[in-house]
């Protein structure tokens, strides 16, 4: 018998303590991703980029792509191949593919895979084609749209709807159209990007509160009353932000604007059809239906669709809209499979079937913020379609984010801009189609991946200052 070489002792090692193994490898791993660069940096660093050159100063964000890209640790630009169910299969952006538990779509409902959406989106093709074929100032409207407008109305309680052609255009419409340069914008400090653009475009009278915090907001409205009598004041919040899963008290927001003089606008992109009494979302559920000064949405998050709307009971305002917010002036306005798609989501919504889908969605998220916790994780805000798990080190995210896709789970890594820097977080979006099986598979993944990405960077960064 022939004495073993060492090649076969490594062999054999390694065959013993797979664990062992791999761990070796993410060591190694982990200090290359150090050495190079991949984990560190943030979007921040080349946001305002300097020189004479407009586009060649751009190249050095397309370096730190690569880079990161190179070591698998890209989040953006994945596509989904199929609809977006809860077991999906997904390409990061390199084509490298797997298949999985998908908690990183937006399809809160699960609608964007209902027969009777699919058969309502056919009809119109067949009736009307795919094309609107000019702005909804422009003969863009059709017989469905003005039908939509009215569905929206009912389920938000208003009288007056305007459509747009994505819940951006609505933010930034909305905004610019009604906030005059003299005018004053107060703002929630985490507000999604399009009303914080829009504010910026509209005036630079922008006041930001704190998160939730409404006797910041009635301080800075004295402040601007006792200065400025003259001019109007929009003040900005969300019915559920997307990024901390937390609601502000509409009846108190309402309140001070009407004390002030102030306007409202509560954006429910996140909350509405999934959440509340019938699908009315945050602002049906702290009994404020028909008591808002503007409601702004989004199709794309419960209503299978594009698109987005701005509801009003003032008629005036909405023509003022549709002369002069520009992305409903000057875009083409929803198809006609959109506009039937999102039709027939309401009324699924507001059906029996849709207190169903809701109750299953809530069950799911229940059982998803249980298991979390479980595994020594914490899950930021109230119960709902979205459950951020805060991690804070943007190395450790992009870790995790790696290491979850090569076991086939699926979650969205964010980070600036998406959030502050140093408060990165996985962003779990789940889905009324989802089971209990699937959750209380990957809960302890993710735990157990998040504990071993922290671990291995810690163990990383030690090894470099030695």
């Amino acid at each position: 018998m022939s004495t073993p070489t060492i090649q076969d002792h490594q062999a054999i090692d390694t065959d013993e303590d797979p664990q062992l193994a791999a761990e070796r490898e993410l060591a190694r791993q982990v200090d290359a991703m150090l050495d190079n660069g991949s984990l560190g940096g943030t979007a921040a660093q080349f946001a305002q980029p300097r020189g004479a050159d407009l586009l060649r100063r751009t190249e050095p964000v397309e370096a730190w792509h690569k880079a990161r890209s190179a070591d698998g640790l890209w989040q953006y630009a994945r596509s989904l191949d199929g609809a977006p169910h809860p077991i999906a299969s997904i390409r990061d952006e390199a084509g490298n593919g797997a298949r999985g538990i998908n908690f990183a779509s937006q399809d809160y409902l699960s609608l964007a895979s209902h027969p009777q959406v699919a058969d309502a989106a056919a009809r119109a093709l067949r009736e009307a084609g795919p094309h609107s074929a000019g702005s909804a100032v422009l003969l863009g409207n059709t017989r469905t749209s003005l039908a939509l407008e009215e569905a929206i109305a009912g389920l938000v309680a208003t009288e007056h709807v305007a459509l747009f052609p994505t819940g951006w255009g609505a933010a930034f419409g909305a905004i610019t159209a009604l906030v005059q340069a003299q005018d004053h914008i107060v703002i929630d400090q985490f507000a999604h990007a399009s009303l914080r653009q829009g504010a910026s475009a509209a005036t630079p009278n922008v006041s930001i509160n704190r998160h939730l915090d409404v006797g910041h907001v009635r301080e800075l409205l004295g402040a601007i009353r006792a200065r400025d009598t003259a001019h109007g004041i929009l003040v900005v919040t969300e019915g559920l932000f997307s990024m901390d899963s937390d609601t502000p008290d509409l009846a108190a927001l309402q309140a001070v604007c009407h004390e002030f003089g102030a306007t409202l606008l509560v954006d429910v992109a996140h909350d509405l059809g999934a959440m509340g009494p019938g699908g009315g979302g945050c602002i049906a559920q702290q009994g404020m239906l028909g008591r808002i000064d503007l409601v702004m949405g989004a199709f794309s998050k419960s209503f299978a669709s594009n698109g987005g709307f701005v509801a009003t009971a003032s008629r005036s305002v909405k023509r003022h809209l549709q002369l002069y917010a520009g992305p409903h002036m000057f875009s083409n306005a929803l198809s006609p499979v959109q506009s039937a798609v999102i039709l027939e989501c309401i009324q699924i919504i507001r059906s029996d079937e849709g207190d169903a889908l809701r109750a299953d969605l809530m069950r799911n998220v229940d059982g998803l913020r249980a298991h979390l916790a479980a595994e020594g994780l914490h899950c930021m805000g109230i119960p709902s379609a979205i459950v951020p798990v805060l991690i804070g080190s943007e190395k450790v995210s992009r870790l995790t984010g790696k290491l979850l896709f090569e076991q086939s789970v699926f979650v969205n890594q964010v980070e600036f801009p998406g959030v502050p820097v140093g408060a990165s977080r996985l962003r779990l979006q789940l889905m009324s189609n989802h089971n209990m099986q699937q959750i209380k598979r990957a809960a302890p993944i993710i735990g157990q991946t998040v504990a071993r990405a922290r671990d291995a960077i810690a163990a990383g960064e030690a090894r470099r200052r030695q």
